[in-house]
């Protein structure tokens, strides 16, 4: 038993191949849609990605559970026992100043839950972007430990991240996490409008769509019916990974970042400045603890008017940057972005003399937030994380069942064999309507300037797809011999 060598569109008849005539007008009727080209560019690209894809799926499923890592592995640093009534903020970070007495002070963030420790946050020159963070007992004043720390991510979540967009190579690692998101849409798009094509006919559409043919033999057409039913389910969700994942990428991030500023604008500014002058530090008493010219013992009076101003949940708490700068203390609730508004406070007024609320953020900015949240996991805590899961583990399966009929599509008869199914037949181009083919080129265009790692790859396939044709072509010519004209009064026969 022989298995087909050519992918085929739905509609096709399966008797063109012996109807000179009906081959013809069913050659014609290819000729006007785009089918051929979804076909083959669905192929290419899940067969030359999905490599890629299979990387960012599973560091994307270890990064995804990093939380709970970081539970486990940091449990010490992290939590302690509730034992009687929270210390002072200005003593813990007394206390995180005395083990930590180089840099400077950055932020200080309270414990959100009884079981939490005081995370206080210090600058080093040494570090760049990085910080170190100094973990304090808020009912002792114990120091439980020093973490160098990420835009807050402990040292596991943060190699979990690199891993996950630049496979610890740096900048060119960035390449292959854009690479994935940028090709992810397009596999998905084509592979639903294929499957829609193939199915959206006849009685039970839906059912036909949305769940694989178990009634099915064993074979190509089950597999196909996992593959593409499954890929239904996901689609929505790998349509929002590779927007979100495209957003903070290298070259794709800096046009989006363009967008945003044509479209809505940059985020409110919190005007910081003092009213009068005011240097901020605080007049309490000589005998004030202080870091630099920051009064330590300003901490708490601050946290109490941002709690009384409406910042609730999560907060971090930061001294004046300047003299004559207020006190900055900003929610940052990743489980809920709409918690994201921050206030500059005078604790020597008592007042607060600045704000910013996320109700007044742009649009744009808004959805950046959502979807930075969403992509990590943070948005809505464990349900997001588990759906991450179930996004990760389908796409893992899909790219198998897609490998699998690629393998199922080989031929096996004793005299055509080949190690894999033969890839859909050149030509797609000449199928589409002209207008239609330049609309295509068109949209192209633009989706790969605005996407360049999706342009340059797509370029690159053309040009060698290109080359390996013409290459085969003057291979064909070259093994076709030219038979002799044949002479006068003799018969050709078969």
């Amino acid at each position: 038993m022989s298995t087909t060598t050519e992918l085929t569109e739905p509609g096709t008849p399966k008797s063109s191949a012996t109807d000179p005539g009906r081959a013809g007008a069913a050659a014609a009727k290819r000729q006007r849609t785009i089918g051929p080209l979804v076909l083959r560019l669905h192929f290419y690209a899940g067969i030359l990605i999905a490599p890629f894809l299979v990387v960012a799926a599973l560091t994307g499923l270890a990064f995804v559970f990093s939380p709970q890592f970081d539970k486990i592995v940091y449990a010490h640093e992290l939590h302690v026992d509730p034992t009687g009534t929270a210390r002072p903020l200005a003593e813990q970070v007394t206390a995180a100043r005395q083990a930590h007495p180089d840099g400077d002070l950055a932020t200080v963030i309270p414990p959100v839950k009884a079981s939490d420790t005081t995370k206080v946050v210090f600058n080093l020159a040494e570090l760049g972007e990085k910080q170190h963070t100094v973990y304090v007992s808020p009912y002792t004043n114990e120091v439980r430990g020093t973490l160098t720390t990420w835009f807050g991510s402990t040292p596991l979540q943060t190699w979990l991240d690199d891993m996950h967009r630049n496979l610890h190579l740096g900048v060119v690692g960035r390449h292959y996490s854009e690479l994935a998101a940028s090709w992810l849409w397009l596999v998905a798009l084509g592979g639903l409008f294929l499957w829609l094509r193939r199915q959206w006919t006849g009685r039970r559409k839906l059912r036909r769509t949305v769940l694989p043919d178990l009634a099915a033999k064993k074979g190509v057409r089950r597999t196909r019916g996992w593959h593409a039913a499954t890929g239904v389910w996901l689609v929505t969700g790998l349509l929002a990974l590779s927007a979100t994942g495209l957003t903070w990428s290298r070259y794709a991030g800096a046009n989006f970042d363009i967008l945003q500023e044509a479209w809505g604008g940059p985020r409110p500014t919190l005007d910081t400045a003092l009213p009068g002058g005011s240097t901020g530090g605080g007049h309490h008493g000589g005998a004030a603890p202080s870091s630099g010219d920051i009064t330590i013992t300003d901490v708490d009076q601050v946290t109490i008017i941002a709690r009384d101003a409406g910042l609730t949940g999560p907060i971090q708490v930061s001294p004046p940057a300047e003299p004559g700068a207020a006190w900055v203390v900003a929610q940052n609730d990743m489980a809920f972005p709409m918690r994201q508004d921050s206030a500059a406070v005078d604790p020597v007024a008592g007042t607060v003399v600045g704000r910013t609320y996320f109700a007044e953020w742009p649009l744009m900015q808004k959805l950046s937030s959502w979807g930075v949240s969403l992509h990590m996991g943070y948005l809505f805590g464990l349900v997001n994380q588990l759906l991450l899961a179930a996004l990760a583990l389908g796409l893992l399966c899909v790219i198998v069942w897609g490998y699998r009929m690629w393998w199922q599509r080989r031929p096996t008869r004793a005299d055509r064999t080949a190690p894999l199914g033969a890839p859909p037949a050149r030509g797609a181009w000449r199928q589409a309507h002209p207008a239609v083919a330049v609309v295509i080129l068109l949209i192209a265009a633009g989706v790969g300037w605005a996407l360049p790692m999706l342009g340059i790859s797509l370029a690159a396939f053309l040009v060698v797809d290109l080359i390996i044709g013409a290459v085969r072509r003057g291979r064909t010519r070259q093994v076709i011999p030219t038979s002799p004209a044949p002479r006068a009064g003799t018969t050709l026969t078969r």
